[in-house]
């Protein structure tokens, strides 16, 4: 099971699909959605995260990350496709899934992070999180009613 809500969001640095470091707690004061994912490209993550660029205006005043085990190539491409200049992908590569182990969203025998989303607010607490099996989609209404409370 993923941390809980009300824990504080543990911090951890991986780089961005520019391979700039990007750190969890340098991001405080702003509240973040932190989404695991398995692979960019798949077929539930595209969706997923293009319904976030199509419509962005629940996230405004947020940060809007995604974490997966591909490598920062991989990611930019991914962002590329999909327009996201608004979401800041984090390669969890090496070691790989480090970060997804610290959350307790790695699945061991894939190889990968599972599919979870943390509402972290501005202070660094975690506010709500959602962990779904891989093919499925986190409860995005349920999350962002808890991203918009962080942004009261």
């Amino acid at each position: 099971m993923a941390l809980e809500a009300g824990t504080p969001a543990p911090d951890f640095t991986l780089n961005d699909s520019d391979g700039t470091p990007v750190t969890l707690s340098e991001l405080r004061g702003t509240p973040v959605y932190l989404n695991f994912f398995p692979a960019a490209f798949s077929g539930v993550c595209t969706p997923y995260f293009t319904n976030i660029v199509t419509d962005s205006s629940p996230y405004a005043g947020a940060r809007v990350v995604g974490v997966s085990v591909d490598n920062k190539a991989s990611l930019a491409a991914f962002k590329r496709q999909l327009g996201a200049d608004a979401v800041t992908f984090l390669a969890d590569f090496h070691p790989k899934g480090e970060v997804a182990r610290l959350y307790d969203v790695w699945l061991d025998q894939a190889g990968l992070a599972g599919r979870a989303t943390f509402v972290i607010d501005a202070e660094g607490i975690i506010r709500d999180v959602d962990q779904v099996a891989p093919l499925e989609t986190p409860d995005v209404d349920r999350l962002i009613a808890s991203l918009s409370a962080c942004k009261i």
